[in-house]
């Protein structure tokens, strides 16, 4: 599962990138400067396992992780193949989530491809693309549909009618994830068709260094243009971000985190958002030789968990022995948990929860 950074062409999405993964894309002040997607595997923050570490004191820890992509910068006619366009759309297809970079700040010094800053209409200008690129993928697969629906296939007039109403709400420029469909026509029709704008999305405003705390006008303009999307708005200063990571020692990062009136940094904010945004959870496992997050699905059952580890934990799947985080941190190690009853034990059908500290008990 990977989110994808996309946005125009010098907005701050590779910047953003290697501050996220402390990778070294190449960042400078000219379109196209990424042409190639950069993939970076990035730690998942958790406060979480740091407190199991506490209690724990093993010999290794090990984080969740997701993998970020930073995609080349998109232009008006990347659905006709402008610019990188179809290099572009081919790459952000393959990604399970989308994290839009939008520039919520002035600075003459840095190029706008458009010539001012407008972060609503930029947004809209890659919003268009994608969907144009969506309706050129609806009306392929509809002129295939229509031919078996006139000839009574049942399935096809469903499809046809979905795929309709698809059609009809891209042409009003809305993107599929906004478009009213019936659950069964999601699941039968709309996901397999691995729609652009069907992908869950957040949208990153890069603001400048003194608006890193409370977001500024541009923000407030972005906020009220996807109040209708159901998406989270996240604010960051991503050359601020990018300069905090430079910094040799954790004391010198928080002193410069105050200064700014934030607790933390806003990329490990983004970086759990768009942990969330893929849909994905953790579990944990909690040994002397090693505490490790492990990443799962939402709605993940226990054996599917198991098979995270190893797939023969999944096939000789037997039971799990699971105890809640917060209980852990209460009763202070897995001994303590036992004797106050408050370790369950589970079987094939249980769906795990957040936070679940766990083991497996399985036959090969």
């Amino acid at each position: 599962m990977k989110a994808g950074i996309v946005g125009l062409p010098n907005v701050g999405k590779s910047t953003l990138f290697n501050c996220l993964s402390n990778a070294k894309a190449q960042s400078a002040n000219f379109p196209f400067c990424t042409i190639e997607p950069n993939i970076g595997v990035v730690n998942v923050p958790d406060h979480r396992l740091v407190k199991l570490e506490e209690l724990v004191n093993p010999q290794r820890v090990l984080p969740a992780t997701v993998e970020i992509v930073d995609i080349a910068g998109l232009v008006k006619g990347a659905s006709k193949g402008e610019g990188l366009g179809n290099q572009f759309l081919g790459n952000i297809r393959e990604t399970d989530a989308i994290l839009h970079v939008l520039r919520c700040f002035d600075n003459d010094n840095v190029v706008h491809v458009d010539g001012n800053v407008n972060p609503v209409r930029d947004k809209e200008t890659i919003d268009i693309e994608l969907q144009l690129k969506d309706l050129e993928t609806t009306e392929k697969r509809l002129d295939k549909v229509k031919r078996a629906a006139r000839t009574g296939d049942k399935d096809a007039q469903k499809e046809e009618a979905a795929l309709i109403k698809v059609k009809k709400g891209l042409e009003e420029g809305k993107s599929v994830r906004a478009i009213e469909v019936t659950d069964a026509e999601r699941e039968e029709y709309i996901d397999r068709m691995q729609y652009i704008t069907d992908k869950p999305v957040m949208y990153v405003c890069n603001v400048d260094e003194g608006s890193a705390a409370s977001g500024n006008e541009y923000v407030e303009k972005v906020k009220e243009a996807v109040k209708d999307e159901n998406a989270e708005v996240l604010v960051l200063a991503v050359g601020t971000e990018a300069d905090i990571t430079e910094l040799d020692t954790y004391e010198e990062r928080q002193m410069f985190l105050e200064d700014l009136g934030l607790e933390e940094p806003g990329s490990a904010k983004l970086i759990r958002g768009a942990y969330s945004l893929l849909n994905l959870q953790t579990y944990f496992t909690a040994g002397e030789k090693e505490v490790r997050a492990w990443t799962i699905p939402v709605g993940a059952t226990a054996p599917e968990a198991a098979g995270v580890i190893h797939s023969d934990f999944e096939a000789g799947f037997i039971r799990a022995e699971v105890i809640k985080y917060d209980d852990y941190v209460q009763y202070g190690s897995e001994a303590k948990v036992r004797e106050a009853g408050k370790l369950s034990v589970e079987g094939k059908e249980y769906v795990v929860k957040d936070g679940d500290v766990m083991h497996f008990r399985f036959n090969v």
